[in-house]
């Protein structure tokens, strides 16, 4: 019984014919029951409505012969009627419950109680009923011997005929003169309804099995057989018999169609799934295979269970060996071993490893391992991950090798050298040269900002040029104990792990600008000299008109002559205007000729170009050189030292009349002509002085810069001017270049615009 019930359970069609049977045959079941419950009701109720009629024919039948009262006639309809089939018996009663007449003789005359069941439709209440319905005066029993029997009882009513006239035998206030009963015999029915009853189970149970077999076979037709195929399918897909449902089930419009259609997608999503993760487990354990390091699956008990390409190829390994005899060529599981940590914390742990190879050289390698757990988390396997370290070893050797000999570079080189951040500008490193030119410690040096170690009047300057040229020339620098001192800076940009840094070197240059001052001064002492022709000639000219104006006021003097007062204020005018003039030649030539300072400021080049003309104009009038200017308007300035600029432009200048002189005298036919320009290009402006004196010579145009080459006469030039020249302009970021135009000598100097 257990064994169906399992199986019934197991099997869906069963469980939906079971179900349906079920309820299929309690629905028989209560149909059956109704069925004969209407059928006994209504066999009933055709009973008593033909009794009742038979009781009321009887009744009329006997009224004739009570009012003759005529017992024996009326015993003789009571025993003919008694025979007729179903009627057992018939008894009238009178109203005190007699009976007075029966089929039964041994009746006659007996008293029945009001507490009968025969008077208690009357006499259920106080006064006794005078009316019944036709269902209270039926009443069902069973007999003594078993008998199915019901009687009808038919009241006797008084009527005129009997409270007058003949009979006048009963009081008229008497409504009901007795009853009379019917018994019939229900047995026949009971024969008719059980075999009523009996053909309906029949009928219900061959209903019940065809219904049945009809849902079993369209079930199974319906439900059952594209299940099947549906479970065949899953089965044949799930041992990888097939790759697709071929289900034809999939054609039908209803709900196992779209199961069908259902599990036909989910089929081919699987298998898309399913095709995508073996390539991935290719992928996997192609990778697993070909990973360039040495990778291991180990169990508790250290042995290999997996490994790839590269330890089979790196280590040899034979099946079931231990992971130390297998690197390391060890009987024993070592000290420290990261994938036993593995096994205790189910963590991951890393170390580094070491070996001695045969040839007698090391390996090392890092070791990294990781948990493999089962489905209940615990972990069973450690994979181990080599990584080889042994060229970085090598490589590590190496970099401490450089690294102490960069340190001894780096602390003996004869430079200051400072490693600053590119951000902050702070000091991260320096060196002992640094340490002993600025007068400080390392420590001391190291984390202060590098403008620290530059004079205050520069900082700002030093601190935007920073970001911005890799030479700066001439930086103003203060040492510890505040005396100053010039260096130029060189700076390289690098960069280590995430951080970007300056390499700052700086040279003291104190003694050379020191020198080149001095040559400087020397060379302006050497133009001064050249000028002092033009100088005595522009100073003759107001000591001229200052000598006239004199004797003028001598003469009238002596004549006693009155001097117009006009006349004294226009001389006074003209003597105070040549004594400026005279007095701004010398502070111009005195301010030329003193020690230039340092410092640098935002010049116009056109300012510079005209203060340099004005010590030289009388001298080219006298020569009967003829400047051309060609200078362009809104120039930007430059970061310059105005001395030293005019200093540059006076050499230019003084360079271009000598060779103008010689060619005057020489007889050359050309007017002598000096062109001065000036432009800007973007970030840079442009200063030209160009002359028509025939050129420099190509083989000497390279040497002109050199200090002391001159191609004057002997006397007549030192040879420093254009060296002179080339010096300030370099230190001020500018270019200097010579070349021949199209009628003589053409020199260029180029400098940035100050705010770039």
């Amino acid at each position: 019984m257990i064994g169906l019930i399992k199986r019934i359970r197991q099997n869906l069609i069963a469980q939906i014919i079971v179900a349906t049977g079920g309820i299929m045959l309690v629905c028989t079941l209560i149909l059956i029951y109704l069925s004969i419950g209407f059928v006994n009701s209504h066999t009933m109720s055709e009973h008593i409505i033909t009794a009742d009629m038979i009781s009321k024919t009887i009744k009329l039948g006997l009224h004739n012969a009570m009012l003759r009262n005529s017992r024996d006639e009326i015993d003789q309809i009571i025993m003919k009627v008694a025979e007729i089939n179903p009627i057992t018996s018939i008894r009238v009663f009178n109203k005190e419950g007699e009976i007075k007449f029966s089929n039964n003789d041994d009746e006659k005359d007996t008293l029945v109680g009001q507490d009968s069941p025969l008077c208690q439709a009357c006499h259920q209440s106080d006064p006794p009923l005078t009316s019944l319905s036709r269902t209270q005066r039926v009443r069902e029993f069973y007999s003594e011997t078993g008998d199915h029997l019901f009687s009808v009882q038919t009241p006797i009513e008084n009527s005129a005929e009997c409270s007058g006239g003949p009979c006048h035998f009963h009081p008229a206030d008497d409504a009901i003169l007795g009853t009379m009963e019917l018994v019939f015999s229900f047995d026949s029915t009971d024969v008719l309804v059980s075999d009523y009853r009996s053909g309906l189970i029949v009928l219900g149970t061959i209903f019940f099995i065809i219904t049945s077999g009809g849902i079993f076979v369209g079930l199974r037709q319906i439900i059952t057989k594209p299940l099947s195929l549906l479970i065949k399918s899953s089965r044949d897909i799930a041992e990888g018999r097939a790759t697709r449902a071929d289900v034809p089930t999939t054609a039908r419009p209803d709900e196992l169609g779209e199961l069908a259609r259902s599990h036909e997608a989910m089929v081919r999503a699987l298998h898309a799934k399913q095709q995508a993760l073996n390539e991935k487990m290719l992928e996997y354990e192609l990778l697993f295979d070909n990973v360039p390091c040495v990778v291991t699956v180990q169990d508790r008990n250290y042995k290999l269970l997996e490994y790839n390409k590269e330890t089979r190829e790196r280590f040899s390994p034979f099946p079931g060996a231990y992971c130390y005899q297998a690197y390391k060529g060890i009987n024993e599981r070592c000290e420290e071993c990261p994938v036993e940590k593995t096994f205790q914390n189910g963590l991951a742990h890393c170390s580094e490893e070491s070996r001695r190879n045969p040839d007698g050289t090391y390996s090392h390698w890092i070791v990294h391992t990781a948990p493999i757990r089962d489905v209940n988390g615990q972990v069973t396997k450690a994979m181990e991950m080599c990584l080889d370290i042994t060229e970085r070893k090598k490589l590590e050797e190496r970099l401490k090798e450089s690294e102490k000999k960069y340190h001894t570079i780096f602390n003996n080189v004869p430079n200051s050298i400072f490693v600053v951040d590119n951000t902050t500008l702070n000091i991260l490193d320096c060196n002992t040269t640094a340490s002993s030119v600025y007068g400080y410690t390392p420590e001391e040096l190291i984390g202060r900002p590098f403008i620290t170690v530059v004079h205050p009047d520069e900082a700002e300057r030093i601190r935007a040029q920073l970001q911005a040229f890799t030479a700066i020339n001439q930086v103003k620098s203060v040492r510890k104990d505040g005396t100053s001192f010039f260096v130029d800076i060189m700076q390289a940009v690098s960069a280590h792990s995430d951080m970007e840094y300056l390499l700052i070197s700086t040279t003291d240059v104190t003694e050379r600008l020191e020198a080149e001052q001095l040559l400087f001064h020397a060379g302006k002492m050497a133009t001064l000299g050249e000028m002092a022709t033009g100088v005595a000639h522009e100073l003759n000219q107001p000591l001229t008109v200052i000598k006239s104006a004199s004797n003028f006021f001598i003469k009238k003097v002596n004549a006693g002559e009155t001097i117009p007062a006009q006349t004294i204020a226009t001389l006074a005018r003209e003597v105070d205007s040549y004594v400026d003039r005279a007095t701004k030649i010398i502070n111009h030539m005195r301010e030329f000729g003193r020690k230039a300072d340092q410092g640098l400021e935002r010049v116009n080049v056109n300012d510079a170009i005209g203060r340099a003309f004005t010590l030289l104009t009388k001298q080219f009038e006298v020569h009967g050189i003829t400047v051309r200017w060609e200078l362009a308007d809104g120039l930007p300035a430059v970061m310059a030292s105005p001395d030293q600029l005019e200093q540059v432009v006076i050499n230019l200048l003084v360079n271009a009349r000598d060779i103008l002189e010689e060619k005057t005298d020489a007889a050359n036919s050309d007017t002598p002509l000096i062109t001065v320009r000036s432009r800007t290009d973007g970030n840079r402006v442009f200063i030209q002085v160009e002359d028509n004196g025939g050129g420099i010579p190509e083989p000497i145009i390279h040497k002109i810069f050199e200090p002391f080459f001159t191609t004057k006469r002997v006397g007549k030039g030192t040879g420093l001017g254009l060296s002179i020249s080339y010096g300030l302009i370099k230190n001020i970021g500018g270019v200097i270049h010579a070349e021949n135009g199209e009628a003589g000598a053409r020199f260029t100097i180029t400098l940035p615009v100050a705010d770039s």
